[in-house]
């Protein structure tokens, strides 16, 4: 079982539909053509074409699998009074005073140049059950860093 926001749900519907309308037709017509040009033991546009739609089917089936395997989290359900999945938080770098906001998001989900961070990472793992104005160190890769957590939305 995957958690996802409802909008992690619907852009993985979303890919699948458009690889299994657009793609998968696209390569079906490259593998009619290769395969027109003659012999296939030597024809690297046909392998190629076959290798492609290896590649896209199985994306198609890793996406199959995990809208079947999702569950969609309803945030109108979840308290913002500690972070959890899905929370938005505002935090401060107390040693360099730096604000800071992040939305914890399912692993499939995450994109830091939207401020999105997976669960799993550190800095998430290290504030999961925090609160409002509660203070903690975080281990990551560069070493400690110590944060204040300044708001909790969703």
């Amino acid at each position: 079982m995957a958690y996802m926001s409802e909008e992690g749900y619907q852009q993985l519907v979303k890919e699948l539909r458009h690889l299994e309308a657009v793609e998968r037709p696209k390569i079906k017509e490259a593998i009619a053509e290769a395969r027109d040009k003659g012999d296939l033991s030597e024809n690297a546009e046909y392998d190629a074409a076959k290798e492609a739609q290896a590649i896209l089917e199985a994306r198609i089936n890793k996406l199959k699998s995990d809208i079947s395997d999702a569950k969609i989290i309803d945030t109108s359900k979840l308290k913002n009074d500690t972070i959890q999945i899905l929370s938005k938080v505002e935090l401060k770098n107390v040693k360099n005073k730096m604000k800071m906001a992040y939305t914890i998001v399912p692993e499939q989900e995450a994109n830091l140049k939207l401020g999105k961070i997976s669960v799993n990472t550190p800095i998430a793992q290290g504030l999961i059950g925090k609160k409002v104005g509660d203070v903690v160190e975080i281990q990551i890769p560069k070493g400690t860093i110590t944060l204040e957590v300044l708001n909790i939305s969703f």
